[in-house]
């Protein structure tokens, strides 16, 4: 799942202005295998975008890659 992984890091880094501050945690469900993303406050805006325009893109993405047994979820943590 390492691929899902640097394709999120590939799409949203040139999106937000603080880039050294994105971490994401994955963490394996029963049914999911979660991306948490934790940004910098002021960068959620820039991924989630005007009415959650930019984050439905970035999921539709990433939700097309082909995993093996579990189905992908992108999670935005805030802090």
């Amino acid at each position: 799942m390492d691929t899902i992984e640097n394709l999120i890091i590939a799409i949203v880094k040139p999106l937000i202005s603080q880039p050294e501050a994105l971490t994401i945690k994955i963490e394996d469900t029963p049914e999911f295998l979660e991306y948490h993303l934790d940004l910098d406050q002021s960068d959620v805006g820039r991924v989630i975008g005007r009415k959650g325009r930019t984050i439905s893109a970035i999921r539709t993405i990433v939700y097309s890659v082909p995993t093996e047994d579990k189905k992908v979820r992108i999670v935005i943590d805030e802090k």
